[in-house]
């Protein structure tokens, strides 16, 4: 079974050191994003040293209120910004900043209120009349920019084979607890669990297949499905429905068969296997030899470092989780990578 309180206190963790690394120069925009990261870094300490057992579950907390939760909501307030809806946006984004305040945060809301005030009187509010036309331009473009991003975003229906493999991993989640104990070894056996004994000497090598829809746990399930809707839209919108099922289901197969591999020559020990993370680091392995293929194409360097970052941070959690199974992440990742490289289209919608 997953352990939660180990996940969260891995994500209370990682996540406040990330935004500090990448946020680190002093003032600028990021204040508010380091100070609220240094909160959640020592609310999961404090957790740490007095409550050890629940400090992965309070540490979370911490960082879903300071830091996912603002990250969720700012990000609609550009989308309701983009679209000109500015008092909903003020609204949202003085919520916010109770939990996440800053300087630029409040210029943002009385920019706000300000165009509210534009907009309801026909006038420019008197402290932004003297902006200039060009300043005005640059930011009709951006919020156009930004709304394009969004509406494409939002195409929930431009990623059919996502949403395909989310439900097919929902229905055999299903399926698993209509057996009643199916968290149990006996259980995943019979419903295809990845066994290297039973694939080398009995021959069940679909195991190599079914063992991807399956999973150990309603967490185990979560967390997997959540990495696909985040990180599969935009690799199926780059390169199309088939090339991206080609992908993950190849990935997901070289997870599997190299599992078996490292097991036969006794290089890992695994005696049952589940879940559609090896398919999720073949997504990661995929955008990685994409990028390659296209390195010419703009921000390809820093999508690149942000690849590499997700690879560190999953190798990090590898090391510090005795449940979960490198080898079948890195198998999945190298795989996907081979199989980027090789369906890389022409022209790809960076």
């Amino acid at each position: 079974m997953v352990d939660l309180n180990h996940i969260f206190l891995f994500i209370a963790l990682v996540s406040p050191l990330v935004i500090l690394a990448r946020a680190w120069r002093p003032g600028g925009p990021y204040r508010g994003w380091r100070i609220a990261a240094l909160i959640v870094l020592a609310i999961t300490g404090v957790s740490w040293i007095f409550l050890r057992e629940h400090a992965g579950y309070i540490g979370g907390g911490a960082w879903f209120a300071f830091l996912f939760l603002p990250a969720i909501a700012l990000r609609k307030v550009t989308e309701l910004a983009a679209r000109q809806r500015y008092k909903p946006a003020r609204r949202l984004a003085t919520a916010v900043q109770i939990l996440h305040p800053s300087a630029g945060l409040h210029e943002q809301i009385a920019l706000f209120r300000a165009l509210e005030s534009r907009r309801n009187d026909g006038a420019l509010h008197p402290w932004i009349q003297s902006a200039s036309a060009q300043e005005d331009r640059l930011a009709s473009a951006e919020g156009a920019a930004r709304l394009g991003r969004v509406r494409r975003h939002r195409r929930v229906w431009s990623a059919p084979a996502v949403l395909v493999f989310i439900l097919l991993n929902i229905a055999a989640f299903l399926f698993e607890i209509s057996f009643g104990d199916w968290t149990a070894p006996e259980t995943l056996h019979r419903l295809g669990a990845l066994e290297p004994y039973a694939v080398v000497m009995q021959g069940e090598y679909w195991r190599l297949f079914t063992a991807l829809f399956l999973h150990g746990g309603s967490a185990h399930l979560l967390f997997n499905l959540f990495a696909l809707y985040v990180l599969g839209p935009p690799l199926e919108r780059s390169i199309g429905a088939v090339r991206f099922t080609a992908c993950y289901l190849i990935s997901g197969f070289g997870s599997s068969a190299g599992v078996v591999l490292l097991t036969v020559f006794g290089l890992v020990h695994v005696a049952q296997l589940v879940g559609a993370s090896g398919c999720v680091m073949g997504i990661v392995g995929a955008w990685a030899g994409l990028l390659l293929r296209h390195r010419h194409a703009p921000h390809v360097k820093q999508r690149l470092a942000n690849i590499t970052m997700i690879i560190v941070i999953q190798v990090m959690f590898d090391l510090s989780t005795p449940q979960v199974s490198m080898a079948a992440h890195l198998c999945g990742l190298i795989t996907g990578f081979v199989v980027g490289l090789v369906l890389a289209p022409r022209k790809m919608s960076m």
